[in-house]
Order: structure tokens, then sequence, then C-alpha cells
């Protein structure tokens, strides 16, 4: 597990934080396909925070695309560096998570991430930020729509309908499971929509969300465990 410093170079202002996502979204690639679904790596990021002791754990988990077996993972862990204010989430998430990322034992390929890229009030969620100052082809997948519009997909695996920010498509409601809520799906960088909703489907071959998001979901819990214990005033371990 890595230890996160706190961000030397973090905006201290709401105002310096949009006045960062002005600038990097302008950056985001929308016109390339990205890796073909089922090949190569695919590794999904996710977070916890211990609200109590400010915070954070990361985690990264990278799949072998064609079999979804796990071929490297990596934590981190550091405190939450920047207020929660929706809509600027990625600030308190992204130092872990690069972290993470930088801690794995290869390449990550394509990145999942548990929440939005496009679908996002500025159009900057946080696969968006992430494809940006990485490089890496990034997508979203989540749990819920946020604030945007949608007609209910069809009851069968593999349809799907436009997320709306009035007329404009954001992202699309995709169902992964018969007759299961959708999951809601958004390029972040460098992935186009189709093959995003493709690399979703060919991740959830049993459950609704993609393999991806539930095994970073299970192994930042317990990274986030793991620290609690160490910053605990009664533990008989040093902090790292």
């Amino acid at each position: 597990m890595t230890t996160v410093p706190m961000p030397a170079d973090r905006p201290a202002t709401e105002e310096q934080a949009r006045a960062v996502q002005d600038e990097l979204r302008g950056r985001v690639v929308l016109d390339e396909p990205g890796p073909p679904p089922g090949t190569g790596r695919v590794t999904g990021v996710d977070v916890a925070y211990d609200d109590e002791r400010d915070l954070v754990a990361a985690a990264a988990v990278t799949l072998d695309a064609a079999t979804l077996e796990v071929v490297a993972e990596a934590t981190a862990v550091g405190r939450v560096s920047f207020p929660y204010v929706p809509g600027l989430l990625a600030f308190r998430e992204i130092p872990t998570v690069l972290a993470a990322l930088d801690s794995l034992s290869g390449p990550p390929g394509l990145v999942v991430c548990d929440g939005y890229g496009l679908a996002h009030p500025r159009r900057f969620g946080l696969a968006s930020h992430l494809g940006v100052v990485t490089g890496l082809p990034t997508i979203g997948v989540a749990k819920n729509p946020f604030t945007f519009a949608y007609d209910d997909p069809a009851r069968e695996r593999g349809s799907a309908s436009p997320l709306l920010a009035g007329d404009e498509e954001v992202g699309r409601a995709l169902r992964t499971r018969d007759a299961v809520k959708p999951v809601f799906v958004s390029v972040g960088h460098r992935v186009n929509l189709d093959n995003a909703c493709a690399h979703t489907l060919a991740l959830t071959p049993r459950y609704r969300l993609p393999e991806t998001t539930r095994r970073a979901d299970a192994l930042c819990r317990r990274a986030l465990q793991e620290a609690t214990i160490r910053h605990s005033p009664t533990s008989r371990y040093p902090e790292s």
C-alpha cells in the first residue's frame, strides 16, 4: 500500500479548481475509438473514504480483458486534499487514484472509473480528468444518472438509451442484466461512446456492475479498513 502525501499543487479554492477543469477539459480527446473490447488489459479504479479521520483509499485492479482474471492490483491511502463540492469530486480522488495506478506492476490499459466522464455538469468528470492527466483511455460507468434525463432501455441485456442534457447526448443508460436497473456509461478520454458501452458489456458477464468496479471497490474498502486500524489511537502499529 502506498501512502500519498498531500499534493503541493492542489487547488486552494473552488474557483481555482474550476479554472483547472476549464483548462484540462480542452484536452479531452473524443475522436478515438479506443482499444478493442475484450483485448489487452483493463483496469478498474475506485475510492473509499473515512470522513472521521479525513482519509481516502484508492484501489486499481487490472484484469486480462479476455478472461477477466486479475493480473495486477495496487492501493494507495492519503489525506483528503479538497473539500466536498458537487462537480469537483475528482480533486478529492485524483491524487490517491494516480498513486494507485503508478504502483501497478504493469500497464493499466483502458481505465474504468466508478463515476462519470462527459456525463458531468461541467462535462469533465473523474474519468475525463484522469484520462487527460495520464494520457490513458478512460470511461466512466456510474450507478445513477446524476441529473441527466433518459428513457428506460428495453428489458434485455445490451439495450441502451441516450443519457441527455437537453438535446446533447452525454452518455447512455445501458442494461447489463435482463430486467435489472441500467448503468450509466460516458466517455472519459480517447474512447468513443459505442466502444465504451461495448467494454462495459464485456466486463459484466454476471453482474450489473463491471468486474473492474466490483474488484476495485472491494480492494479499496479493505485498504481503508487497514489504514483506519493503523491510524487508530489504540493501534499498536505506527503510521507509515
